[in-house]
């Protein structure tokens, strides 16, 4: 019986073959883009478990198990790191997941089709922005020495601005607001399109009831928008304590370290500039464990409150 359904098994696997081969001759560029980049490298996540020195490589290098791990644990810069990670994510989090859903039921509100395109075009061209550009412009803007920004905070707080990039308590909001002013128009796009999936008999329906645009946006928009962003939102917990490297490394000054280096960050110094292989190896692996775990975790907590899952 088993062989009888292990031959019809082969014998469909190449029925399909034959029928469908050009769709997985397509799809094998990915798959083999996967294989060779993603899953064959994790080989060498042993190297987080080892005293490694490339003259021995990874397989001849001494086995020191937990060792790495402990070191990063009972580091002094363990804390700092880690609640100055969690603390530009959270905020990043809590302040700028809310902003594209915000800006998405704003523009569906409009009725003008010209000023909607105009506004929707230059609040997601900041994107396109590369990053290096932004980090310049805000040290431009904020300069001490005529900034445009600066000037304005200067006025505002009665002459006491002090120097906002050299400002280690106010890193995070710098770098979250700017956060905010790059991604929230190219993020609310996704929101935009599944507004305009939305029946107009709903809204045609809304207003014979004499319902307002509050109404329309808490019964009809925000239902509508509702499994998009909780998926998105899963899926930005799984990113916690990955903040974006490159800006936070442009942003870092001698004044500002104490609460501008994270662990990606760190990482780079130890790994790539320190030569320690090993160490930063075993903080990249803890670090990716925590974004699983927690990505995991609002998965669950979503399915249960909201129904809504990303796995």
């Amino acid at each position: 019986m088993e062989k009888g359904e292990t031959i019809k098994r082969r014998r469909g696997w190449k029925t399909r073959w034959k029928r469908d081969y050009q769709i997985y001759l397509f799809l094998a560029p990915t798959l083999l883009y996967f294989l060779i980049y993603c899953y064959i490298p994790m080989g060498g996540i042993q190297i987080a478990f080892r005293e490694f020195t490339p003259k021995l490589g990874i397989w001849k290098s001494p086995w020191v198990g937990l060792g790495q791990f402990a070191r990063f644990f009972q580091s002094y810069q363990f804390k700092i790191i880690i609640s100055n990670t969690l603390k530009i994510s959270l905020m990043n989090l809590l302040l700028g997941f809310p902003m594209p859903v915000f800006l998405a039921l704003l523009l569906n509100q409009l009725k003008y089709t010209k000023l909607k395109k105009v506004l929707q075009t230059a609040t997601y061209a900041p994107h396109f922005i590369s990053i290096p550009a932004v980090v310049g412009m805000l040290v431009i803007m904020l300069s001490p020495g005529g900034g445009m920004l600066y000037n304005l905070i200067d006025w505002f707080s009665g002459g006491k601005a002090g120097i906002p990039m050299g400002s280690a308590p106010g890193f995070s909001l710098i770098f979250v607001i700017s956060e905010i002013w790059q991604h929230a128009g190219w993020d609310a796009i996704i929101y935009i399109a599944t507004l305009t999936s939305v029946s107009p008999d709903l809204y045609e329906a809304a207003e014979i009831d004499g319902a307002g645009k509050i109404q329309k946006i808490l019964y009809i928009d925000i239902p509508a928008i509702l499994p998009t962003a909780v998926i998105l939102l899963i899926m930005n917990s799984g990113r916690i304590m990955s903040v974006g490297f490159e800006k936070v490394l442009l942003m870092q000054n001698a004044m500002n370290i104490e609460a501008s280096e994270i662990i990606s960050t760190y990482v780079y110094k130890i790994g790539l500039i320190g030569m320690e292989f090993s160490y930063s190896a075993a903080i990249g692996l803890f670090n990716s464990l925590i974004n699983f775990f927690l990505i995991v975790v609002v998965n669950q907590i979503a399915k249960k409150g909201a129904n809504i899952k990303l796995f």
